[in-house]
């Protein structure tokens, strides 16, 4: 598979940040392409480096989402009765305290109870925190290493949020596990899964749960989670959904996915 540094994603903004028709696209040299289905889950296989497309940045409040029922999924600002939705900041935290985004190739299946969780999965692509120093751009593609997950249990819906860190970060070769992420952002795990457990209080909701009383999995773990919600994304790109757009640009391009060689 092609590795990531081969591909040059640009980001195209259409409409004013924070309005309602507010969109970022993604191109490729080979066009506009979907984030969600055509850039690939894989920056290096081998090594287990994947793609995230960041959604939002560090120290930002806007909630940002790849648009999953829209034509070419671009990345737009969620809404909560017809108004653009912010999260409150959590004190003493300004916004999101991780660059936020999802794997591409990836789906969580509404229709699967997850057995580790007792909770079926929340219909989107898997959820990121990106931990390093660098405060990443809204739509950019990032080559992240995946060091464990949290089980967040949200209304009822398994919510997986895996722990990543960019591997252009200065601390990236140092970090590899868990217990490394304790060790060089001490109390940033802690403070993450209160964020989790409160962050929308604010709205009016109860506290979120978790699963595993709110303790994270290892690395093995957490690439066997993403293996699975890969499955479940190539099982969905083979139908036509009603409520998604599952539709893959270089699906019948001579060059499959447009943005690589294919997907396995």
């Amino acid at each position: 598979m092609a590795s990531g540094d081969t591909i040059k994603y640009e980001k195209i903004e259409r409409g004013s940040l924070y309005d309602l028709d507010y969109r970022i696209f993604i191109s490729c040299p080979a066009g506009v392409i979907s984030p969600w289905h055509d850039v690939p889950l894989f920056a290096d296989k081998a090594n287990k480096i994947y793609n995230m497309i960041v959604e939002i940045p560090r120290w930002t409040n806007a909630k940002m989402e790849m648009a999953t029922a829209e034509p070419m999924n671009p990345i737009r600002q969620d809404t909560k009765k017809g108004l653009p939705r912010f999260v409150h900041n959590i004190f003493p935290h300004k916004g999101y305290i991780w660059n936020y985004g999802a794997l591409p190739q990836t789906w969580e299946n509404p229709n699967h109870i997850v057995p580790d969780t007792g909770a079926k999965g929340d219909n989107d692509p898997i959820d990121v925190i990106e931990i390093g120093s660098k405060v990443q751009q809204r739509g950019s593609v990032v080559q992240v290493k995946i060091v464990g997950t949290l089980a967040l249990i949200d209304e009822g819906e398994t919510d997986w949020k895996l722990v990543a860190i960019d591997v252009k970060d200065p601390q990236a070769d140092h970090v590899n596990s868990i217990g490394d992420v304790e060790k060089h952002f001490p109390g940033l795990l802690k403070a993450t899964v209160e964020w989790f457990r409160i962050y929308k209080i604010p709205n009016g909701k109860p506290e979120n749960k978790f699963a595993f009383n709110g303790e994270y999995k290892d690395s093995d773990y957490a690439h066997n989670v993403i293996a699975k919600t890969h499955e479940f994304w190539k099982s969905l790109i083979k139908e036509v959904s009603p409520n998604l757009n599952t539709y893959v640009v270089g699906a019948s391009d001579p060059i499959p996915y447009l943005c690589e060689t294919g997907y396995s």
